[in-house]
C-alpha cells in the first residue's frame, strides 16, 4: 500500500519535524499546525532529562487517528475510524528540520539587510547635517571654536546618560547590560581622546584638501585592525570597492586643490601625525564591534545597548581630554591661564548674552542645530556599526563628504557668497558610488556556501 509521508513544522524552542503516515492519500493528513479547527498540545515533561518532546494533535470529530507504522509491516500504517482523541509523537533533539533553519535564516537575513541599509541611509544623511552644521556653528562662534569642541565632549556626557537613565527606567537597559567590563570602554575613551589630540596638532599645520586626502587611510586601518583582531576575511571585489570610494572621495574633494603640493610642503612629522590620529579612530571603531560582539556571549544572546557603549566612552573620553587640556589648549594658541576666560567668553557668546556678543548673530540656535545633528549623527553610526561592521559605517559616512561638498555650493543663510564645486566633482562623485557597488557586490555561484560569506555581521539584534 503506498505511503505519503509529509512533513510539518512547530516551533517550541526548537525546531523539529514530524513525520505522519497516510494510507488513505492527501485528505486524511493531520497536520501539527492549527488548522481547519485542530489544535496542538504540547506536553514537556519536568525535570527534562534529554530534548524529547511529546506532540499530542487533538483532532475534532469525524476525523481520523492513524498509529506510526514501520514501512516493512505487510499493512503499512493502520488506520482506525474512532471518536475524537489524541495523536501522540515523541520527537527527540536530532530529528530538526535543517530546511525550515534555513527559511528562518533567510527571512532573518532579508530583515536585518533592511535594517542595515535605513541605518546606513540614516547614517550618510546625520553626516551630511553634521558638516554642514559644524560649519553654520562656526559662524557665531569664529572666535571660539575650542568651546565649541568641548561642548561637544562633556555635554554630551550629560545627554547620553541622561538618556540612558530613562532608557533603564523603562526595563530596555538591563542590570546585567550594566554590569559588562568597563576596561574597553576606557580604552575606547583613551583612543578616542589620542585621536582627537593628533588630529588637532596636525589640522592647525595642514590644509583642508590634504586632510581629506589623508582622512582615507581611516579605512585602510579599519580594515587592517578587522582582520588582526576579528579575523575577517575581505574578498577582491570588497578591497576593490574600498579602494575606489576612498578614491572617489579624494578626486572629489582635493582635485585641482594643489593637495599634492600642500602635502610636499606640510612635512613628513605632521602628515604621520594625521594618520596616526586615523589609526586611532580606526582601532577605536572595530574596538567597539568587538564589544557589541562580546556581549552578545556573556549576556547569554541579548544584545548590549548603544547607549551604554555611548555613555561610558564618552565619560572616559571626556576625563582624558580634561587631562590634556594643557596641551591642547596650547595647540589652539590659549594660554592654560587664560583658559577660564576663554571659555566663560565663549559660553556668553554661545548663549548670546552679555555685552560681548558681537559678531555672535546665529547663536545660540545654530550651535544647537549642530549638537543636535552630531548626536544623531554618532547615534546613527554606532547603530550601524552594530548591526553590520566598522567598514560598512565608515563607508556610509563617507558618502557624505562629496554630498556636503555640494550642499556649500548652494546660497546657504550665515555663509555669505557660495563655493564652486572642485574641477574633478562628478568624476569622484561616479567613482565612489561604483566603488559602493563594487563593494555590495557579492556573486553567488552553485559551489558557494554560507560559511563562505566575508564580512559576517554580529547575529541578529
Amino acid at each position: 500500500m503506498a505511503t505519503t509521508t509529509t512533513s510539518r513544522r512547530i516551533t517550541t524552542g526548537l525546531i523539529a519535524s514530524v513525520q505522519s503516515h497516510s494510507a488513505i492519500g492527501t485528505r486524511s493528513m493531520i497536520s501539527l499546525i492549527r488548522r481547519n479547527h485542530h489544535h496542538i498540545k504540547i506536553r514537556v515533561p519536568s525535570p527534562i532529562p534529554s530534548r524529547r518532546w511529546l506532540i499530542e494533535a487533538v483532532v475534532p470529530p469525524q476525523a481520523i487517528s492513524f498509529r506510526e507504522g514501520s514501512d516493512d509491516d505487510d499493512g503499512g500504517a493502520q488506520a482506525d475510524a474512532k471518536t475524537p482523541g489524541v495523536c501522540g509523537y515523541a520527537i527527540t533533539g536530532n530529528e530538526i528540520d535543517e530546511s525550515s533553519g534555513d527559511l528562518v535564516d533567510g527571512d532573518q537575513q532579508h530583515v536585518n539587510t533592511i535594517e542595515m541599509v535605513m541605518w546606513a541611509a540614516a547614517t550618510a544623511a546625520f553626516g551630511v547635517a553634521n558638516r554642514v552644521m559644524y560649519k553654520l556653528a562656526l559662524v557665531p562662534l569664529k572666535q571660539y571654536p575650542f568651546f565649541l569642541a568641548q561642548l561637544s565632549t562633556f555635554g554630551y556626557v550629560a545627554v547620553y546618560y541622561s538618556i540612558l537613565y530613562f532608557r533603564y527606567r523603562a526595563g530596555t537597559v538591563t542590570d546585567e547590560m550594566l554590569s559588562v567590563p568597563k576596561m574597553p570602554f576606557l580604552i575606547a575613551g583613551v583612543l578616542q581622546a589620542l585621536a582627537a589630540a593628533a588630529g588637532m596638532a596636525a589640522t592647525a599645520n595642514l590644509s583642508g584638501p590634504s586632510t581629506t586626502v589623508l582622512s582615507q587611510t581611516f579605512l585602510v586601518w579599519q580594515i587592517f585592525f578587522s582582520i588582526i583582531f576579528l579575523r575577517r576575511r575581505y574578498s577582491v571585489n570588497q578591497i576593490l570597492g574600498c579602494t575606489l570610494v576612498a578614491l572617489g572621495v579624494v578626486v572629489s574633494v582635493a582635485s585641482g586643490s594643489g593637495a599634492a603640493h600642500s602635502l610636499k610642503e606640510a612635512g613628513v612629522f605632521w602628515i604621520l601625525l594625521m594618520v596616526l590620529s586615523y589609526l586611532f579612530q580606526g582601532a577605536d571603531t572595530v574596538l567597539k564591534e568587538v564589544i557589541f560582539i562580546d556581549s552578545q556571549k556573556r549576556l547569554k544572546g541579548a544584545s548590549l545597548d548603544i547607549f551604554i557603549v555611548n555613555s561610558y566612552g564618552s565619560a572616559f573620553q571626556a576625563i582624558c581630554i580634561a587631562l590634556l587640556l594643557p596641551f591642547l589648549s596650547k595647540l589652539w594658541g590659549i594660554p592654560f591661564n587664560q583658559l577660564g576666560s576663554y571659555l566663560k567668553d565663549g559660553a556668553a557668546c554661545f548663549l548670546n548674552v552679555g555685552t560681548m556678543t558681537k559678531g555672535c548673530e546665529g547663536a545660540p540656535l545654530l550651535p544647537l542645530l549642530f549638537v543636535m545633528a552630531n548626536i544623531g549623527y554618532n547615534i546613527a553610526l554606532l547603530r550601524l556599526l552594530k548591526i553590520s561592521s566598522a567598514v560598512v559605517s565608515s563607508l556610509a559616512s563617507t558618502v557624505s563628504v562629496p554630498i556636503a561638498v555640494f550642499l556649500f555650493t548652494l546660497p546657504l543663510p550665515y555663509l555669505g557668497v557660495a563655493s564652486s564645486l572642485p574641477k574633478g566633482f562628478m568624476g569622484g562623485t561616479v567613482i565612489l558610488v561604483l566603488g559602493m557597488l563594487v563593494y555590495s557586490w557579492a556573486p553567488q555561484g552553485p559551489n558557494r556556501s554560507h560559511s563562505d560569506s566575508v564580512i559576517p555581521s554580529p547575529p541578529p539584534t
